[in-house]
């Protein structure tokens, strides 16, 4: 019998926490991306700093930020993970009429970073389209994805150009 590819599952079929006690700490990279798409008329407002609730991408970033160390109460199965850096970026995006961000995380420990990465990427587009909803309802969230991680017994990874 071959072993399981899919680590959260046990040999029953059960879903499990990773045992990671075993593994070496090692430095830990992941970067992730997205995108939300709004009405011309929108992007205005975040590039103008002028919409009704505040600075959209100043709170998305602090959102993101959060989220990233809440990853393991959101995720059922991720380890907790002491991060040492997150950092979310954005950027504006006229000639597509989007915000785009690109979040890195980092920690040394025995397991990625990919999840908060994500998570973080996820919630920072999330809490632009709540900051905008209520003059744009037809935003779109897309391309939510692993850009590239380093560090572990797996190296490094990087996601094929789009």
């Amino acid at each position: 019998m071959t072993a399981n590819p899919l680590t959260h599952f046990d040999a029953e079929g059960q879903a499990h926490m990773v045992d990671v006690a075993a593994k070496g700490e090692t430095h830990r990279i992941a970067r992730a991306a997205g995108s939300i798409f709004m009405q011309p008329e929108t992007l205005a407002l975040v590039a103008g700093g002028s919409a009704k609730k505040g600075d959209v991408l100043g709170i998305a970033r602090v959102a993101a930020i959060q989220a990233s160390k809440r990853t393991a109460e959101l995720i059922p199965l991720c380890h907790p993970v002491a991060l040492t850096r997150v950092a979310a970026d954005f950027a504006i995006d006229g000639e597509r009429n989007a915000v785009h961000i690109e979040v890195t995380a980092e920690c040394t420990g025995r397991t990625g970073v990919e999840m908060e990465a994500l998570t973080a990427a996820s919630v920072g587009l999330l809490t632009v389209y709540d900051m905008l909803k209520a003059v744009d309802r037809g935003m779109r969230i897309d391309g939510v994805r692993l850009l590239e991680k380093q560090g572990g017994k797996s190296g490094h990874w990087r996601a094929d150009a789009q």
